[in-house]
């Protein structure tokens, strides 16, 4: 049987928390970069989409707590693994909205 840690979670069950928000997080900051930036060549080159980036990588950490992680124990590995993903997931959402010409 899995260990569970403070918040009564698995550690697998965990892992997949953080990842699937870090991930639902990168689609949310590619959609509202492409709703207030836009998806033309001028908003493909502008800085500001990355603040929705980095609003959200930082907006990470207190819902993690509300929903019972612990973050406390989060290591360096931890931090930029949820920034890595959510940055990924930004990025190939964001390329196909640019590349796709949508408007939001």
């Amino acid at each position: 049987m899995a260990t569970e840690t403070q918040s009564g979670l698995s550690d697998h069950m965990r892992g997949v928390t953080v990842t699937t928000l870090a991930c639902l997080a990168g689609v949310v900051a590619a959609l509202a970069s492409a709703r207030f930036v836009g998806t033309s060549v001028a908003a493909a080159a502008s800085q500001q989409t990355l603040l929705y980036v980095v609003a959200l990588v930082i907006a990470q950490f207190p819902i993690l707590r509300v929903i019972g992680i612990d973050v406390s124990d989060f290591g360096a590995k931890d931090y930029l693994y949820v920034a890595f993903m959510t940055v990924t997931l930004w990025f190939i959402t964001f390329g196909v909205l640019l590349t796709e010409g949508v408007t939001l």
